[in-house]
């Protein structure tokens, strides 16, 4: 089975999901789709929306937005890329659940603005939120990252995974050989239980990049991990070096980029490179892995 068999695999299968997969759409796309298989579920409305055909709807509408249309869906995935790049860790994982109403306008010619009413999923927990959320994407010639203000998520936020964050950084800190992992998930769609801290991990790293690449035009997902190596240091940081494979749902691109991060649970993620590899043309084929 090739990348785009894990691709499916990884935003499409699960225990409890049961996509009968013809297409890919934007629209229809899954927004807990990184999970791990076994901790996703899918909502009323995304069950319905690979059935029924979606009116199209122009991406620049203002005024109220159609919830389960894209330009409203887009806007909140990055208020999930953003709740991942402060708060997320190998045991806290935030997801898109549902978005409930949203509305556009235009900012003078600075960007666009979007406000949203969504539901929050920290998926570890199994804890849901509703939320309020604030997306402005800038306009101009070089691309800057969407500016995200989130409110009303205070319980969400709130959940404690200290005490598992504690133990997993103590037991990588004090091992005597550098953990290496390749292909998170595998071409079945498996992952290591012991690993799954770590896949949780790359798509917190991951989100870094995710929120700075998106815009009103993409919907960015972790594919795979490739490969995460654990690398010495000095300090009181975990370090790794990893290379990640996403997956734009609006182009079917997927680009593939190295990170080289620490973690720890008093200093949560810190990306200190990340660096785009040349586009991988054919999607039939494994990455290679360092």
């Amino acid at each position: 089975m090739g990348l785009r068999g894990v691709i499916v695999l990884v935003v499409l299968m699960g225990t409890t999901w049961s996509f009968n997969v013809t297409t890919i759409r934007p629209e229809a796309v899954s927004t807990d789709t990184f999970a791990h298989p076994e901790t996703t579920e899918e909502t009323t409305e995304q069950k319905g929306a690979v059935a029924e055909e979606e009116p199209v709807e122009d991406v620049m509408a203002t005024g109220e937005l159609n919830p389960s249309h894209y330009p409203a869906q887009r806007a909140a995935k990055v208020v999930q890329h953003y709740l991942n790049t402060r708060y997320g860790s190998p045991y806290k994982l935030f997801g898109l659940k549902q978005v409930h109403s949203g509305n556009a306008e235009d900012v003078a010619d600075s960007g666009r603005k979007y406000q949203l009413d969504i539901s929050v999923h920290e998926i570890i927990s199994d804890t849901k939120e509703n939320c309020s959320a604030e997306v402005f994407f800038p306009r101009g010639v070089k691309q800057l990252s969407p500016q995200v203000q989130v409110s009303s998520c205070e319980e969400l936020l709130k959940i404690d995974a200290n005490s598992e964050e504690e133990a997993l950084y103590h037991q990588y800190k004090t091992n005597k050989s550098l953990r290496t992992e390749k292909r998170l998930p595998d071409s079945y769609g498996h992952i290591d239980p012991e690993m799954t801290p770590f896949w949780h991990l790359s798509i917190v790293a991951s989100s870094f990049i995710m929120l700075n690449e998106s815009t009103e035009n993409t919907l960015y997902n972790v594919a795979q991990v490739a490969n995460i190596t654990q690398l010495t240091t000095e300090n009181d940081q975990l370090k790794f070096d990893c290379h990640v494979l996403l997956h734009d749902m609006v182009s079917q691109e997927i680009p593939q980029w190295k990170l080289l991060f620490t973690w720890s649970p008093a200093g949560g993620v810190k990306v200190l490179h990340t660096e785009q590899l040349p586009h991988l043309h054919d999607c039939e084929k494994h990455p290679k892995t360092n």
